[in-house]
C-alpha cells in the first residue's frame, strides 16, 4: 500500500508550484480563505467542466442554473437557515479562543497546542448557538429592513426557480436542475487546509422525482431495491429508494472516472438519529484524507420538504401537473451535493508521490510526482526543444506547440537540461512530455519509424517510458486520454 503523504508536503508543494495560496498573505492572511494560483485555477476549471459535462451535456434529463449569491432573506427563513443553521460554540475565558462545542476533543488549545481544548484548565462558557450565515445589507442604509445574507448553499436557488425552469426547459418529472457556485459559511474553526473554509464552491444537483404513491398509481407497484436491481437504466416504477441508490452509484462512478481510487472512497449511510428531520436517507461519500476519512459529497433523499416550504412561505404553487395521472403534486427530490474545493484537495492528496530513481549519470534521487489523472491535470503536455540555441529545433517545437494548443492546455519550456524539465512537469502532474530533438529533423534512427522525419519523443509521466511518434499522430494519441 502506498504511503499516505503528509499534509505539510502537500501544502508546501501547492504553494511552491502555484496550486493554492493563502488569501491576503501579504497582510498576514485571513483564516478560512484561500486563493487558487495558475495551476489551481486550471484544475478547478477542468473539474467544473467535467462535472457539468457529466450532468448536463451527456444527459437529456438535467439542465443548468446560475443563480445569484445574494437572494431574498425570506428564502433563508423558509429553508430554516435563519433559525437553525448554527453550530454550538464555546469561548475559553483564559486564552480568548472560540471553539465548536462538538470539537473540543480534537481542537488544540491556543496556549498549549500539545493539549486539546477539552484537556486544558481554562474556564469555558456554556455552549451557545452561533449562526453560520454571513450577514450584509442591500442598499445604502444598514437597517433591519435591508438585511441580506451571502448564501450558505447553492441548493435553495434551485428550489425557488423550480417553476421557472420547468416552464422554460420543456422537462418532465423525473428531471434535474444543477448549478456550480460559491457559498459562504462563517465557520467557528476553519481547519484542515482548504477542507473546511469560510468561502467554498459547491456542485449541486436537485433531481426531482415522482412521489412513491404517484409511481404506484402509474405502474401498479414501486420497484423494490435489491442487490439484483439494475441501476444502469432508470425505470418508470422506480421510487425514491432506487433513485437514491442510483445517484450514489452514479457519483461513485464519476469519482473513479477522474482518478480517485475506489479503495480511498467510503460510503457512509447516516443512521436514523443522524438524519435531518426531512431526510429519508443520506449517504456521505468519504475520501481518506491524511487527516482521516471525511465527506466529499452527500446524497440525500429530501422528500418534498424544500419545495413545500417555499410554497407555504411564498404563497406560490410549486406543484407539478402530471399528464399521465392528470393530477398535481409537489415532486420529491434526490440531492447529490459535492464540494469542489474538497475534491481538489482529495485529488492533490491522492496524486502526491515520492519515489527513488536513478538519473542518466547513475545517481540516485527522489522524484516528486503528482499522478493526476490526465483528464484533470491542469496542463496536459509539456513541449521541449532539446536545445534552445538551435533555431531549427526551436522552430519545430513551436510548430508542435501551435498544433496542440488549440486542443489542449500545453506548456512550452526551453530552459535547463531536459531531465530537469521533466522533473518540473512531473511535480505539477503533467502527464506527457514531448521532446523535439535532432532525430525530428534528420529522421528517426531505429524502430518502425526509422528514417522518417518529423517524429518526436513522447514521454509518459508515471512510467517515465518514452516512445517515438510522428507529429501528425500526436492529437489522435493524446486527445482520447485527456477528455
Amino acid at each position: 500500500m502506498a504511503e499516505i503523504p503528509t499534509m505539510e508536503k502537500i501544502v508546501a508543494l501547492s504553494k511552491r508550484r502555484g496550486f493554492i495560496f493563502p488569501s491576503s498573505e501579504v497582510y498576514g492572511g485571513i483564516n478560512g480563505f484561500w486563493d487558487y494560483g495558475p495551476l489551481g485555477a486550471e484544475l478547478k476549471r477542468g473539474l467544473r467542466d467535467l462535472w457539468w459535462r457529466s450532468m448536463v451535456r451527456m444527459r437529456d434529463d438535467i439542465v443548468g442554473l446560475d443563480a445569484s449569491i445574494i437572494m431574498h432573506p425570506a428564502i433563508w427563513k423558509a429553508s430554516g437557515h435563519t433559525d437553525t443553521f448554527s453550530d454550538p460554540m464555546v469561548d475559553c475565558k483564559t486564552c480568548k479562543g472560540r471553539f465548536r462545542a462538538d470539537q473540543l476533543d480534537s481542537s488544540p488549545c491556543l496556549q498549549r497546542p500539545s493539549k486539546m481544548v477539552s484537556q486544558c484548565e481554562g474556564e469555558k462558557t456554556e455552549p451557545r448557538a452561533f449562526n453560520l450565515m454571513f450577514k450584509t445589507y442591500t442598499g445604502p442604509i444598514e437597517s433591519e429592513n435591508n438585511i441580506a445574507y451571502l448564501r450558505p448553499e447553492t441548493a435553495q436557488a434551485i428550489f425557488v426557480q423550480f417553476k421557472n425552469v420547468l416552464d422554460t426547459a420543456r422537462q418532465k418529472v423525473p428531471f434535474g436542475i444543477c448549478q456550480i457556485g460559491k457559498a459562504f459559511r462563517n465557520e467557528i474553526n476553519p481547519r484542515n487546509y482548504t477542507f473546511r473554509s469560510r468561502e467554498f464552491e459547491q456542485m449541486e444537483l436537485e433531481f426531482f422525482i415522482k412521489p412513491d404513491e404517484i409511481v404506484k398509481t402509474i405502474s401498479g407497484s414501486v420497484a423494490a431495491l435489491t442487490p439484483e436491481t439494475d441501476l444502469e437504466h432508470p425505470q418508470p416504477n422506480w421510487g425514491w429508494e432506487v433513485w437514491h441508490k442510483y445517484w450514489v452509484q452514479q457519483r461513485l462512478t464519476w469519482y473513479e472516472s477522474i482518478g480517485l481510487k475506489r479503495d480511498n472512497l467510503e460510503e457512509y449511510w447516516q443512521k436514523k438519529e443522524e438524519l435531518a428531520h426531512y431526510a429519508k436517507a443520506t449517504v456521505d461519500i468519504l475520501y481518506k484524507f491524511p487527516f482521516g476519512a471525511q465527506e466529499l459529497e452527500g446524497i440525500a433523499a429530501r422528500g418534498s420538504f424544500d419545495l413545500t416550504q417555499h410554497q407555504v412561505h411564498s404563497g406560490k404553487s410549486m406543484e407539478y401537473f402530471d399528464e399521465e395521472t392528470k393530477c398535481k403534486y409537489v415532486p420529491h427530490v434526490i440531492e447529490p451535493s459535492a464540494g469542489l474545493d474538497r475534491l481538489v484537495l482529495a485529488l492533490l492528496c491522492q496524486a502526491y508521490a515520492e519515489e527513488e530513481i536513478t538519473d542518466e549519470k547513475g545517481n540516485k534521487e527522489i522524484r516528486v510526482v503528482m499522478r493526476l489523472h490526465p483528464r484533470v491535470a491542469p496542463i496536459k503536455v509539456g513541449i521541449f526543444p532539446l536545445l534552445k540555441n538551435k533555431p531549427e529545433l526551436v522552430a519545430k517545437a513551436r510548430e508542435v506547440h501551435n498544433l496542440l494548443r488549440s486542443h489542449l492546455n500545453v506548456l512550452y519550456d526551453d530552459s535547463g537540461a531536459i531531465g530537469r524539465r521533466y522533473r518540473k512537469i512531473d511535480e505539477v502532474g503533467v502527464p506527457y512530455g514531448i521532446t523535439i530533438d535532432f532525430e525530428t529533423l534528420e529522421g528517426a534512427k531505429e524502430g518502425v519509424l526509422a528514417g522518417q522525419k518529423n517524429t518526436v519523443t513522447l514521454r509518459h509521466r508515471d512510467s517515465m517510458q518514452q516512445e517515438r511518434i510522428r507529429m501528425e499522430d500526436l492529437l489522435g494519441k493524446l486527445l482520447p486520454t485527456v477528455v
